[in-house]
């Protein structure tokens, strides 16, 4: 806990009756970029608002740079924060807005002169420091607002969705920046979206939130390559994991509702298959028999979806791809591309040995 910038132990909010923010427990080592990722209403930024000091905390600790900070204020906790809303003055300049808190605690104004000609060339606002937010693109105001935490010169830096006011070339551009100053700055980030591409593309660790409580947590390619549960799989990866009803067959589990080759070995019932749809093969000859139904052409390559049974799934290829209205098919994956998941509590099942369904 020593090596941690920020501890939460067993930390909960409740709201009257409701638990939005369920014992959990996590720590961010120094200069990493950590995202709480997860759907509307799972408890992401609830809990960055209490590692804020917003929110008070029902139970658990919070600790900062080792210090219990739980019942200190905001104020006190020597960390920044990056809104979803850019939460700018309209009526102060670029220049006023970013150095605004610099005045409130009375820094010199020679020194904020100094912070704020450095913090602007950083974030590429130099030319706009005297104009109003109104005369500002979404690209420019977020900057604003990522000027405004940077110039605190505070090693932590909470960021609640601050990209979804914008639209995806911008988003695109401002992950890479923030994701740039964090790495030139040395910060520590704890960032908030429900965009999963965000998460991917910026942390170092994911802590992927569902009901209040941290459903899985680890690295980016750990989340992908071995989901934990059936809501890890659905959340993570563009488009989501397949998951598919299984049945008992006559030579192992079979995809329900299909009278196709068996995917895993033994009984398949009260169980689901999981295939990436980028880990799926077409085939004429081999694999499991499936019907093409439709195909969503996106340049670099095509979303086929396909039926097997009454279950549908989606097959990602490479480059264009045409099909013809029930196109007849066969799919193929490698067994080690294969998920199984208990269909009532949803967790990964071990031990299971799937069937390659591949030439």
């Amino acid at each position: 806990m020593a090596d941690s910038e920020i501890s939460l132990a067993g930390v909960s909010k409740r709201w009257g009756g409701t638990l939005a923010v369920d014992d959990i427990s996590f720590e961010v080592p120094p200069h990493r970029f950590v995202v709480l990722l997860g759907p509307s209403g799972c408890g992401k930024s609830t809990t960055l608002r209490l590692i804020a000091g917003l929110e008070e905390v029902s139970a658990g600790r919070i600790l900062i740079h080792g210090a219990d900070v739980t019942a200190l204020p905001p104020s006190s906790r020597r960390l920044s924060m990056v809104f979803q809303s850019y939460a700018l003055f309209p009526h102060l300049s670029v220049a006023e807005n970013i150095v605004f808190g610099l005045k409130v605690r009375r820094v010199a104004s020679s020194a904020r002169g100094e912070r704020l000609k450095r913090v602007a060339a950083l974030v590429g606002l130099s030319d706009l420091l005297e104009r109003k937010p109104a005369q500002l693109s979404g690209g420019q105001r977020q900057r604003v607002a990522l000027a405004r935490a940077i110039i605190a010169e505070h090693p932590i830096c909470l960021m609640d969705e601050p990209l979804s006011n914008l639209d995806a070339r911008l988003r695109h551009d401002m992950r890479i920046e923030i994701h740039s100053l964090q790495r030139r700055l040395g910060m520590t980030v704890v960032y908030v979206t429900h965009d999963q591409v965000e998460a991917m593309s910026m942390a170092d660790h994911i802590m992927l939130m569902r009901d209040g409580h941290i459903e899985q947590e680890g690295e980016p390619d750990e989340l992908y390559v071995r989901p934990v549960s059936t809501f890890a799989a659905g959340f993570i990866g563009t488009p989501p994991m397949n998951l598919l009803d299984l049945a008992d067959g006559a030579a192992g589990a079979v995809i329900s509702g299909s009278d196709g080759a068996a995917v895993l070995r033994g009984g398949g019932a009260g169980l689901k298959l999981g295939v990436r749809p980028e880990d799926i093969r077409l085939s004429d000859s081999a694999g499991v028999p499936a019907v093409l139904v439709n195909a969503e052409y996106l340049g670099a390559d095509t979303i086929v979806t396909a039926r097997v049974g009454a279950q549908s799934l989606l097959v990602r290829v490479a480059g264009r791809v045409r099909v013809a209205e029930e196109q007849p098919a066969r799919l193929g994956w490698r067994s080690a591309d294969a998920h199984v998941f208990e269909t009532r509590s949803g967790r990964r099942v071990e031990g299971r040995e799937a069937i390659s369904t591949e030439a």
